[in-house]
């Protein structure tokens, strides 16, 4: 036998053994707490997928349940994502979003063009575009004599559509991921009640150029109730170039802050680009306009992004799914040399195959687990996460999940466990991934996987579960 057909075998080998250590778990019971609250749930266990082992992968497996079996993880697949950039990249990696100007400064007029080409930074957010543009003021530039020109070409993303996922192109969640994402395509609108003008002041996060937009809108009638407040605000998002609000905002609610996804989303890092420079005192004669960077042009500086390590600490605490994205894409780029979806999924599945030949590949579509298609299995993901305890950056990666009934995503958790866990959830599918230590001292990975439709309120069966996984 060749030496190529002998490792087939033994992969395959390897592989039903896993198969059946894990299958075999369908003939004995799950634990009592599970039990109950599955049944209280009214979810079948044959929805369900469950393993529990030591953290370090030698000692015996504590409890799998269809652990073979791929179910979708939705956002817990970000773990996939982000534990592989953090090998990939490494956690001090960073985006580098370079300036170039191309022209003359003369007495406070800069005749000519600014380009800044957008490298794919997940965290561009407003105040750090407020810094990008503020060193240019600060070399003496007041008003532009030509145009801003953004260079969007580092990332090949073309088509997303915020609506294709579930008709809801406007929640912040759907934004789809740029070469200068400024913001992550979101708008905050904060609104703060001012009863002796009978209005609620509007306060915008991120200045606009090119949309008009209401400063107040009125209150509603004394003592009405907060209850459904963005309904009762009546927005209008059809027209790209306004925000429309007709309707009115109870006083009862207090400061609210209202995260959107504006219409128009390829040119949102545009007006954000022109409406921050107007918003800080510059002018610009010309237009603030897509294009591409001159060869041989030479930066006249570069913005530089948080590490890798923070960023991937935002995406698994808050759940951010254009981050996630933005990663995947850069996977793409620094590995194969390009920013395509394509790219980042092959440089993921190449750097998996490397670690764990014999585990079935994930099914990541865009990395970050909002999709209906996206698939592993929760004894592939165990192992995953008992080679992240082992590795080198696993304190930067324990450290991104956020820690049960105190912070992220977790901070309503009732399991009084220690754990560092990530949640995912879909409208069918309930997830939970991480870490639990136990009352005797020895810590677990943990992962928990619900494809039902009564997911939603799979909440109690996941506390259950991590407090059993404690109680050893």
């Amino acid at each position: 036998m060749s030496q190529t057909l002998l490792w087939r075998s033994l992969r395959l080998c390897v592989a039903a053994a896993a198969l059946a250590s894990a299958g075999g778990a369908l003939a004995q019971p799950l634990p009592a707490p599970l039990e109950a609250a599955l049944a209280r749930a009214q979810i079948p266990r044959e929805s369900v997928s469950f393993y529990v082992a030591p953290v370090e992968g030698r000692k015996p497996v504590r409890m799998a349940w269809q652990a073979a079996t791929p179910m979708n993880p939705a956002s817990v697949m970000k773990l996939v994502t982000t534990y592989a950039a953090l090998e990939q990249l490494g956690p001090t990696y960073v985006w580098r979003t370079p300036v170039y100007l191309d022209g003359v400064l003369d007495k406070g007029a800069f005749r000519g063009t600014v380009y800044i080409k957008g490298s794919g930074d997940p965290k561009l957010v407003s105040e750090r575009l407020w810094l990008m543009l503020g060193r240019l003021q600060g070399m003496g530039v007041k008003v532009i004599v030509g145009d801003i020109v953004i260079d969007r070409t580092a990332f090949q993303v073309n088509g997303h559509d915020p609506a294709a996922f579930d008709g809801e192109p406007f929640r912040p969640y759907n934004a789809g991921p740029d070469a200068l994402l400024v913001n992550y395509k979101t708008q905050v609108l904060g609104f703060i009640p001012d009863p002796a003008a009978g209005v609620a002041r509007i306060h915008y996060e991120l200045p606009m150029g090119q949309l008009q937009a209401p400063a107040s809108v009125p209150l509603a009638p004394q003592g009405t109730a907060c209850g459904d407040w963005r309904t009762q605000l009546q927005a209008d998002w059809s027209d790209p170039q306004r925000i429309q609000l007709g309707g009115r905002y109870p006083a009862s609610c207090g400061d609210k802050n209202w995260p959107v996804a504006l219409p128009d989303p390829n040119s949102f890092a545009l007006k954000a680009v022109e409406g921050m420079w107007r918003n800080m005192g510059g002018q610009i004669t010309g237009s603030v306009r897509d294009g591409v960077v001159p060869p041989g042009l030479k930066p006249a500086w570069e913005n530089q992004s948080p590490a890798l390590a923070e960023v991937v600490r935002d995406i698994n605490k808050f759940s951010n799914n254009v981050m996630t994205q933005q990663v995947l894409l850069t996977m793409g780029k620094e590995r194969l040399g390009s920013g395509s979806f394509d790219a980042g999924r092959t440089a993921l599945s190449q750097w998996w195959q490397m670690r764990w030949p014999v585990t079935d590949m994930p099914v990541v579509e865009n990395g970050a687990g909002l999709s209906r298609s996206a698939r592993i299995s929760a004894q592939a993901l165990g192992r995953m996460l008992q080679a992240a305890w082992a590795s080198s950056v696993m304190p930067e990666f324990v450290s991104s999940m956020p820690i049960s009934g105190m912070d992220g995503t977790l901070r309503r958790s009732k399991a009084s466990a220690n754990a560092h866990l990530k949640t995912g959830s879909l409208r069918d599918t309930n997830a939970l991934g991480g870490y639990v230590l136990g009352n005797s001292g020895q810590r677990y990975v943990l992962v928990a996987m619900v494809n039902h439709a009564n997911a939603g309120a799979a909440r109690p069966v996941m506390d259950a579960l991590v407090d059993w996984v404690a109680q050893d």
